[in-house]
């Protein structure tokens, strides 16, 4: 099924050990969703200055670029790293999927903007709606026109790079999805989150006070109602990663 192909998990943040215990990781949560027979699949901790060597960049088919804590507007050594990466993996034309943070440091790389959302904080399962070029793109993949997904951010991107385009977009969110070339996709959302992982996430931003009481119970009952579109989002994101739209 995988052909023996090569992707590598560009892992941004650091696992909690509930993540951890229960799932392997986020990177176990990624191979979860996007690994098929045949693959091999690696991680670099990028967030902790493990990079590909620039000798191996070639063998690898795609990358992942994970969510993170830190903001994709920042000067941390590895963020400036992971933007010198990407420019390279551009040059190469090789697959790149940002999800969240991901989505906004391959915006940011290829020459767009991010910072703070207006709107503040989203959290919790976001209907996100397909523009008219990204019917036609997933076309063969037959998904409805109007996706959910979780989302968990403050941030997004401001302003688009050069060539790129909206593919989807919110409410909330002006840049759900965008697409660079045929070969760079970034996501807002969280396709690879369950709503485990999310109630868990919940508890630890109300634990740092990064949110109030009250508004994280208001999440956690809205969440009992609602659902993301696992399987469509399972469905879009590999077959852009493996060449198959």
């Amino acid at each position: 099924m995988g052909g023996g192909k090569r992707f590598a998990v560009l892992l941004c943040a650091e696992d909690s050990d509930y993540v951890k215990k229960m799932y392997g990781g986020y990177y176990g949560v990624f191979v979860e969703m996007l690994a098929e027979e045949g693959e091999t699949w690696d991680v670099f901790k990028v967030a902790n200055g493990e990079f590909p060597d620039d000798d191996e960049i070639a063998d690898f088919d795609g990358f992942v670029i994970t969510g993170s804590c830190n903001d994709a507007h920042g000067n941390d050594a590895w963020i400036c790293k992971l933007i010198a990466l990407l420019n390279r993996l551009d040059s190469l034309n090789k697959k790149v999927l940002g999800i969240c943070f991901g989505h906004q440091i391959l915006s940011r790389a290829l020459g767009g903007k991010t910072g703070r959302a207006i709107s503040g904080w989203d959290i919790g399962v976001t209907s996100i709606h397909l523009s008219s070029s990204s019917s036609k793109l997933f076309s063969s993949l037959k998904i409805p026109t109007t996706l959910s997904v979780i989302e968990c951010h403050r941030d997004e991107v401001r302003e688009l790079p050069p060539k790129a385009e909206v593919i989807a977009w919110s409410e909330k969110t002006g840049v759900e999805m965008f697409r660079y070339g045929d070969h760079m996709l970034g996501i807002q959302g969280h396709p690879e989150y369950t709503k485990d992982i999310l109630l868990h996430l919940i508890d630890r931003l109300l634990q740092h006070t990064f949110i109030e009481e009250s508004y994280a119970d208001a999440l956690k009952a809205r969440l009992v109602k609602v659902e993301p579109d696992k399987e469509a989002w399972k469905k879009l994101c590999t077959s852009f990663l493996k060449g198959r739209l």
